[in-house]
C-alpha cells in the first residue's frame, strides 16, 4: 500500500474551498477501493474461463423487437455471476408453417448435444469435457415435437418443427 499522504485537512484552514479537497480525497480513496476489488474479483473464479456475454436482436411475429441474451455471465445482487454453462447464441424464426431454431455451438461434437422438446419449448444441452451449454427457450407457437428435424454442421445446430394447433407430448430429438 502506498505511504499515507499528508491530509489537506487542517484545523487552521476553513471555508468551502478546503471542503473540495476533502471530497476529492474521499473520491480518490473510493476509486482505489473499487479498482482493487475489480482486479481481485476474477481470482475468486479462476476455474471459469472465458467470460462471455452478448445479445441478439430480431423482429418477432408481431413486429416488435425480440432481444435474447447469451453467454455465461448473469446479473446478481453482488455483481456479475459467472456460470459454468454457457447460453449459446440462438435465433427462433417463424417461417410460415414451420418454426426454425438456429443455435451456435462451436467446439462441440454432434453426439454431445442433447435436445428435448415439448409442444411449446426446446431444451438444448451440451455437457462435454471441453464445454457446457444450456438453453431452454420458448418456441412462440405450438409445434408437433414428432416432426422435429435436427441437423448439425460446422458448429451450427438447426432444428425445424412443423406448427400444430393442438398439444403434443414431449420427446427427445435425434440429430441427423
Amino acid at each position: 500500500m502506498a505511504p499515507k499522504r499528508e491530509s489537506r485537512r487542517r484545523h487552521s484552514r476553513s471555508g468551502w474551498w478546503f471542503d473540495v479537497f476533502e471530497e476529492m480525497e474521499r473520491m480518490d480513496r473510493l476509486m482505489d477501493d473499487m479498482m482493487r476489488k475489480a482486479v481481485e474479483m476474477p481470482k475468486t473464479q479462476e476455474g471459469v474461463s472465458p467470460f462471455v456475454y452478448g445479445f441478439s436482436m430480431s423482429l418477432g411475429a408481431d413486429g416488435k423487437p425480440v432481444i435474447r441474451e447469451f453467454g455465461n455471465v448473469a446479473p446478481s445482487a453482488r455483481g456479475p455471476l459467472v456460470k459454468e454453462e454457457r447460453e449459446p447464441l440462438v435465433d427462433v424464426m417463424d417461417e410460415g408453417r414451420e418454426i426454425v431454431v438456429v443455435t451456435e455451438l462451436p467446439g462441440v461434437e454432434r453426439d454431445e448435444i442433447r435436445l428435448e422438446s415439448t409442444d411449446r419449448s426446446l431444451k438444448i444441452s451440451v455437457d462435454s469435457a471441453k464445454r457446457r451449454y444450456l438453453k431452454e427457450l420458448d418456441l412462440g407457437h405450438l409445434v408437433d415435437p414428432r416432426t422435429a428435424k435436427a441437423t448439425y454442421k460446422n458448429g451450427v445446430l438447426e432444428v425445424r418443427f412443423i406448427k400444430s394447433d393442438e398439444k403434443k407430448p414431449s420427446r427427445p430429438i435425434q440429430i441427423e
